[in-house]
């Protein structure tokens, strides 16, 4: 894999993260019914930032777990021949709550898909929007996020690859060549 650019720097993807929470605030008119979700792995600390961010604007404590989608992936029968689906405890109830899912990339929708599944195995949520850090195209499914931090059109042979201290020692985006050579 080659780098081809850094779309992002470390105070771009605060600015952008910044710029979702107070969007998330104004769309549902305060937090009071609003509980982030983050997305295994990235969407995690992702999600504890806006989560931040709104308790800073708002002046509140806002709910935020995360959940881990790979028992719900629509390609689970090829991973193993007895899959096996299992209940999330998120450490709160999403019933009637305006749940945000909040995810690093979305590409093709399947993992936003997978996410809302594991969302409904713990209640039946009020709604459930979707807040990415970066939109780079090539849905398969009718998915639409509410909140991006940036739009990045990419080829297919293209890898949008988010960094953050948690796992890569770093912040930033960054698109990657796949295409060989």
């Amino acid at each position: 894999m080659r780098l081809k650019a850094q779309i992002m720097d470390e105070a771009a993807l605060g600015r952008a993260l910044m710029r979702i929470s107070h969007e998330i605030a104004e769309k549902n008119k305060g937090v009071e019914n609003v509980q982030l979700i983050g997305v295994r792995r990235r969407g995690e600390p992702i999600a504890r930032r806006i989560r931040d961010n709104i308790c800073k604007i708002e002046d509140v404590d806002l709910p935020c777990g995360s959940v881990d989608i790979r028992w719900y992936r629509d390609d689970l029968s090829t991973l193993t021949e007895s899959p096996e689906l299992r209940r999330i405890d998120l450490g709160f109830d999403v019933t009637d709550r305006d749940v945000v899912l909040v995810d690093d990339v979305i590409y093709t929708g399947r993992t936003a898909r997978a996410a809302i599944e594991a969302v409904f195995s713990c209640g039946r949520p009020r709604s459930i929007q979707l807040a990415v850090l970066v939109d780079r195209g090539h849905r398969e499914l009718p998915i639409r996020p509410d909140y991006v931090g940036k739009n990045i059109p990419t080829s297919r042979s293209e890898l949008v690859e988010v960094r953050l201290p948690d796992f890569d020692g770093e912040t930033g985006v960054f698109l990657m060549d796949t295409a060989e050579e």
